[in-house]
């Protein structure tokens, strides 16, 4: 065998696994089994499935079927994976057995060892037993949908809220920056009536404050576990206190209510609630995606394009035209827009499918969502912080071009009538002048009358009409 190698045996014989390392048999050949993607679980499941275990550990002692001095290594064994400081003992790859029996296995088989070596015996020796007391009352069926709600749920409150509140403070503050500055308003990417900067951001700040409304709303059924549903939903070889005792022991070691499921039988077989708040997250990644698309559009040019507001200069644009500034991080958020709709469609592919009492896309379900959460509450932040917080209207410009505005013409309707309010707004395009000029030159308006039906600011207020 060499040093660097030790003996560990499951169910179907002895398996080589390096010295060092805390997995076993069975994670062993899971490694090698699965040399699919290179991509393993990340902090967050691994930190959830320390979660679990430890509070079966504890339930479990509680109800006295496992010895005190037992799950006491195991709670702190479980605890050092909560921490992170065995994440590079979860090698398996994302892409393996349906359940995710594997990662349980390496779940399992790391916390056992620790375990052993935390109660004074060797690694390996087996006096903390993987199956027997890490997995007791428990079966991979239900610990990975069980890790999966936890990790997505903590996921989405302590990393996606708190990104998306930084954004939406960003942008209700240039909201309040911008309210002065009156600017050209465009549908269809035509001009249109004028709008304040502001309105347009408080625009953009009230989807962010509804993306969080909506991602707060499907965290209800996320709060619902598997565990003690073990093999098909049935609780087989569990107490029946089982299940609400680690649910109460989950939500003291999150910090965030967690409740035993409503349905095991629907745990198990469905990941309905993964695909319901991913689709929430695919909601969130599309305003993101807007708002990222109309802040390029506005800061274009900085000559030839709209040229409405000053991005920041966050990096050189380009290898060969100097001077040339990109919308970088703005373009980062389209980009992760575009991985999250992919995702999305992997998590919802996956939870529609899994046949009668089991549902076999459980690691790609939680990968997808997981990356998913990632990569928004990191765009978001970075988002509001490196781009929103540093943009500066161009007010002159602004006020320069709502002037030459054709859309302006709208505002003669109630005082001269469609029909000729249109002739005006043809005239001043043709003879490339202001609609303020061709109304008065026409003699269709005063000057003063000009002055108070042409004032582009109380365009963008709502008033009654007919009141003097």
């Amino acid at each position: 065998m060499g040093e660097d190698y030790r003996t560990e045996e499951d169910s179907l014989g002895e398996m080589r696994v390096p010295a060092d390392a805390y997995w076993g048999a069975q994670t062993q050949r899971a490694v090698e089994n699965f040399p699919i993607s290179g991509i393993a679980f990340g902090r967050r499941f691994v930190r959830a499935l320390g979660v679990v275990k430890k509070a079966a550990a504890q339930a479990n002692r509680d109800l006295g079927l496992i010895d005190e001095e037992t799950a006491d290594a195991v709670v702190a064994a479980a605890d050092e994976v909560i921490a992170g400081d065995h994440d590079d003992q979860f090698p398996v790859d994302v892409f393996q057995t349906g359940s995710g029996t594997s990662s349980n296995m390496n779940a399992n088989e790391v916390i056992a060892n620790r375990a052993a070596e935390i109660a004074g015996a060797e690694v390996g020796d087996r006096v903390v037993h993987p199956n027997d007391h890490v997995n007791y009352g428990q079966s991979s069926n239900d610990v990975i949908p069980t890790a999966m709600h936890v990790a997505a749920l903590e996921a989405v409150e302590k990393d996606l809220v708190p990104a998306l509140e930084t954004l939406h403070a960003e942008l209700e503050a240039k909201e309040a920056a911008f309210d002065g500055v009156v600017k050209t308003g465009r549908t269809h990417l035509q001009d249109a009536t004028p709008v304040r900067l502001g309105q347009e951001f408080g625009g953009y700040r009230t989807q962010i404050a509804k993306g969080i409304e909506r991602v707060e709303a499907v965290q209800p059924n996320l709060r619902e576990l598997a565990l003690g549903g073990t093999a098909v939903g049935t609780g087989l070889n569990t107490h029946p206190e089982f299940p609400g005792l680690a649910a109460e022991y989950i939500s003291e070691a999150t910090g965030t209510e967690f409740r035993e499921a409503e349905n095991h039988f629907e745990a198990q077989a469905a990941h309905d609630a993964m695909a319901e708040a991913h689709g929430a997250l695919r909601t969130v990644a599309g305003s993101m995606n807007k708002i990222a698309n109309d802040l390029r559009l506005l800061a274009s040019g900085p000559r030839n394009g709209l040229g409405e507001i000053e991005q920041p200069e966050n990096q050189p644009g380009s290898s060969i035209m100097p001077g040339k500034i990109n919308p970088v991080v703005a373009e980062s958020v389209n980009q992760v827009h575009k991985q999250v709709v992919g995702n999305d469609a992997a998590v919802s592919a996956g939870a529609a499918r899994g046949e009668l009492d089991l549902n076999l896309y459980k690691p790609v379900v939680a990968h997808n969502f997981l990356q998913s959460t990632e990569l928004l509450s990191n765009t978001a932040e970075t988002f509001g912080e490196r781009f929103v917080a540093k943009l500066e209207a161009n007010e002159e410009h602004c006020e320069t071009r709502v002037e030459q505005s054709m859309a302006l013409a709208t505002a003669l309707n109630p005082a001269i009538g469609y029909d000729k309010a249109s002739k005006v707004a043809k005239q001043a395009l043709a003879e490339d002048r202001s609609v303020r000029e061709v109304a008065v030159s026409e003699g269709y308006l005063t000057e003063a009358e000009a002055d108070e039906v042409l004032d582009p600011e109380a365009m963008t207020r709502r008033v009654i009409l007919g009141d003097d």
